[in-house]
């Protein structure tokens, strides 16, 4: 099921629907990434950085989702098995089954009762890869997936989560709007292919958007530009942990990209 995929309804059996939120799911070599955010986003112009994100933001921010992992395969169930959360652990396992209708790619939940409609946006096939990442100076886990012009990349936060919460409850409940801070710093990023680079064009982190990631190949590290809390420039190194699909010809040790 390589591609990127967009979901058009989600619906539960109390009669609850959403056909309004953005969702996007780029299915790569082995390896997905998930992008979900609802509508009403606020307007996050003059906040360009994690500091400048004021309470009444992060709050809305707690209600985004996303992940990244690896889809497997079981008895004819499939998996969606998270390395990244944007959103705290969760009790149940991503599961359900999946079959075509028509132009509609159907999913249905194992432990929670829900279906999803999903359609295949046309993007091109090629490049085709996607990789599991390590921060070499944080440890922090990161995915990358390229599909055509298309990117998503996903990074973990730094700290963990209370047990049972959501997202909204952990920054709610936060002893300090840096600790609130601190728990929306969680990265799932989606982009375009361009003539100028590699651009974000939505992310989990809005002062992230419009900006480039500018990939680099460095002896063995992939580097990509990034921001500190205050939004000063600075590369991010990453081990390439799992490489999957095709190598990374496109991203090339002068940072000429094809």
């Amino acid at each position: 099921m390589p591609g990127l995929w967009r979901r058009s309804l989600i619906a539960w059996p109390d009669g609850r629907r959403d056909t309004t939120s953005f969702v996007n799911w780029l299915q790569g070599p082995g390896l997905y990434l998930d992008l979900r955010q609802p509508e009403g986003r606020p307007d996050f112009s003059g906040m360009g950085s994690l500091s400048a994100l004021d309470h009444e933001a992060l709050m809305w921010l707690a209600t985004q989702e996303g992940f990244a992992g690896e889809l497997v395969e079981e008895e004819g169930w499939f998996e969606w098995r998270r390395d990244i959360d944007f959103q705290p652990k969760a009790v149940y396992s991503d599961r359900g089954r999946l079959w075509i209708d028509g132009t509609t790619m159907v999913e249905e939940g194992k432990d929670i009762p829900y279906i999803e409609h999903w359609h295949r946006e046309p993007i091109a096939g090629t490049p085709s890869w996607a990789a599991r990442l390590e921060d070499r100076e944080t440890g922090q886990k990161g995915a990358i997936a390229r599909m055509g012009g298309l990117f998503m990349l996903a990074r973990e936060r730094c700290c963990s989560t209370p047990a049972g919460l959501s997202l909204g409850e952990c920054v709610a409940g936060a002893a300090s709007i840096d600790r609130a801070r601190d728990f929306l710093d969680c990265e799932i990023s989606q982009g375009a292919v361009t003539s100028a680079g590699w651009i974000v064009q939505r992310s989990t982190l809005p002062y992230r958007e419009a900006r480039p990631l500018l990939p680099v190949l460095n002896g063995g590290l992939l580097e990509t530009l990034d921001q500190d809390r205050m939004g000063k420039p600075f590369t991010r190194r990453w081990e390439i942990t799992d490489l999957r699909g095709e190598p990374l010809t496109d991203v090339l040790p002068n940072g000429v990209f094809s």
